[in-house]
C-alpha cells in the first residue's frame, strides 16, 4: 500500500504539449496534482508512523540503555515527540494520553501500548480499564512494578525543547504513583527522544522528495512575471501570495514566507533619486525569499534567490552569479565536512576556516529538520553564535539524518555594491553516514523574472 501511494506521489505530468498561453494556469494544475488528498495521505503517513515505531523505537531505546520509555501528554498540551507518534485520525491526545514501551528484549522486542481510556489507533493498545481501576497512575505503576525496568525514561531535557514535553504536573504525579525502587531508575529520554525524531528511513526520503518537488514548484510558480510585476509588487504582496498559494493546495506552513530585497548601489541611488517607493520591487532587484511547507509529516525549509531582468538584460549580472557560486561553493565546504560523530560545534569551527582560507565570509546557521523544522539534532552555528553552540552543538552527527543547510557567504562584489554581497541559501538535504546528498536538486542559477 506505501509503495502504490509513493508511485502516486513520484506520478510526473509532460507539459510539452501545453500552450504557452496557459502555461502559468496549467503548472498549477499541475502543482494540485501533485498533492493526495487526505485520506491517502494519511495511509501514506499511518504507514510510515507504525514503520518508525516498528523499526527505529527499539533501535532508538537500546543505543541508549533504556528497557522504559513513558511519554505522557493531555489534550492540547501534547509532548511534541507524542505528537509525531499519533495516527492521521487523532489531531490531539485524548484526556490524558499515555504511552509506555518496554523493551522484553530480542525475543519478545519492544511492546508499546496506551494507559489510557482509548486505544490509540491500532499502534497502541489500550491497557487500562478506568471501571476497574479508577487510578490512571497506579495501572502505569502496576504495568512497571510487574516488568521491573532498569532505567524508566521521561522526556525531560535541558538541551532540546522537543525531548523536554513533560510537564510539573504529570512529573509529580508520574514519580509520587511509583514506589520509590522504580522512583530511583528515573531518566531523562534526551538520547530516545532525540533518536526517534532525527532518525529518517529510507521510505521517508523518497516521500520527502516529492514534498520538496511541490515546495520547488510553488517558488518557481512565485518567482514569475504572472505573480511578480515590476514596480507594483512589494514584498508583502509576494509574502502573502505564497500563503495563500500553499492554503488553495490544501497544505501547510510552520512559518511565515520571508522575502526580502538587496539592491545594488546604482538601483539603491535611482530610487532615491526620482523619490520611488522603496517598499516595491523594481527591476534590478536581487529577490530572495525564506520559505517551507508541512506536508505529509515532513517539513521543508528552503531559502533561494531571483533576479528581475533590467531592461536590455535576458539574464543576471555576472556578479550576482559569482556571489551565488560562492554561496555553493561554502555549501560544499560544509556538507564535506560532515561525518558521523563529528560534533555540529566541530564541523562549524572546520568549515568557517576553510572557507575563510578561500576568501568566502562565512556564517553557518545550519539545523537538523524533518518532522519539525527547527528539529532536534546536530547544530551547525546559529547566526549570532558563529563561536559555537552550547549543547545542541555539542551533539554528535549520525547517519540516517536530515539538515537544512542554512547559511550566508558573504562575497565581494564591487560592480553590485560597495557593501559585501549577503548570498543567503537553504536547502535541505539527507546524510546517510557518509554521503550528504541533497532531497532535490539545489539552487545553482537564479530564477530569472522576466520584466513587464
Amino acid at each position: 500500500m506505501l509503495l502504490r501511494k509513493i508511485a502516486r506521489l513520484t506520478k510526473i505530468i509532460s507539459l510539452t504539449s501545453i500552450v504557452s498561453a496557459f502555461a502559468a494556469q496549467s503548472f498549477a494544475d499541475t502543482l494540485a496534482e501533485k498533492v493526495l488528498p487526505l485520506r491517502e495521505r494519511a495511509e501514506v503517513t499511518n504507514s510510515i508512523i507504525k514503520q518508525r515505531l516498528d523499526e527505529l523505537v527499539p533501535l532508538v531505546m537500546r543505543q541508549a540503555g533504556v528497557d522504559a520509555w513513558v511519554i505522557i501528554a493531555r489534550e492540547y498540551n501534547e509532548d511534541p515527540v507524542l505528537k509525531t507518534m499519533l495516527p492521521a485520525t487523532w489531531l490531539n491526545a485524548r484526556r490524558r494520553t499515555v504511552l509506555l514501551f518496554i523493551d522484553h528484549g530480542d525475543a519478545r522486542g519492544v511492546e508499546r501500548m496506551a494507559v489510557a481510556r482509548y486505544a490509540v489507533g491500532d499502534l497502541f493498545p489500550g491497557v487500562w480499564n478506568p471501571e476497574e481501576q479508577p487510578d490512571q497512575y497506579a495501572r502505569i505503576a502496576q504495568i512497571l512494578g510487574e516488568f521491573n525496568p532498569q532505567k524508566i525514561a521521561l522526556n525531560y531535557s535541558d538541551t532540546y525543547a522537543l525531548a523536554d514535553g513533560l510537564t510539573f504536573s504529570e512529573q509529580r504525579d508520574f514519580s509520587n504513583a511509583l514506589p520509590s525502587q522504580l522512583r530511583e531508575r528515573i531518566v531523562s529520554a534526551e538520547e530516545v527522544a532525540v533518536g526517534w525524531l532525527e532518525t529518517r528511513l529510507p521510505e521517508e526520503i523518497v516521500v520527502y522528495r516529492d514534498v520538496m518537488d511541490i515546495a520547488f514548484g510553488i517558488i518557481k510558480e512565485g518567482f514569475s512575471s504572472e505573480v511578480v510585476r515590476a514596480g507594483e509588487t512589494s514584498p508583502a504582496d509576494l509574502e502573502w501570495w505564497f500563503r495563500q498559494r500553499v492554503s488553495d493546495l490544501g497544505l501547510g506552513t510552520w512559518f511565515h514566507t520571508s522575502i526580502e530585497v538587496e539592491r545594488s548601489d546604482s538601483s539603491v541611488a535611482n530610487i532615491k533619486a526620482n523619490n520611488l517607493d522603496p517598499e516595491i520591487l523594481y527591476k534590478g532587484d536581487h529577490v530572495h525569499i525564506d520559505f517551507g511547507i508541512s506536508y505529509l509529516n515532513l517539513q521543508t525549509d528552503t531559502q533561494q534567490n531571483a533576479y528581475i531582468l533590467n531592461d536590455g538584460e535576458n539574464d543576471a549580472p555576472r556578479s550576482l552569479k559569482v556571489a551565488l557560486k560562492a554561496g555553493n561553493d561554502l555549501q560544499d565546504i560544509l556538507t564535506n565536512n560532515f561525518a558521523v560523530g563529528r560534533t555540529g560545534n566541530e564541523i562549524l569551527k572546520m568549515t568557517r576556516n576553510e572557507s575563510l582560507a578561500r576568501g568566502i565570509g562565512p556564517i553557518i546557521y545550519t539545523h537538523p529538520i524533518g518532522l519539525h523544522g527547527h528539529a532536534a539534532g546536530t547544530t551547525i552555528g546559529m547566526w549570532d553564535k558563529q563561536e559555537g553552540v552550547p549543547g545542541t552543538g555539542d551533539y554528535p552527527m549520525k547517519a540516517n539524518t536530515a539538515y537544512s543547510i542554512e547559511l550566508t557567504a558573504l562575497v565581494d562584489s564591487p560592480e553590485w555594491s560597495a557593501e559585501p554581497m549577503r548570498m543567503k541559501l537553504e536547502e535541505d538535504g539527507f546524510f546517510d553516514g557518509e554521503v550528504f546528498e541533497y532531497i532535490q536538486p539545489r539552487q545553482t542559477e537564479y530564477h530569472i523574472i522576466k520584466s513587464q
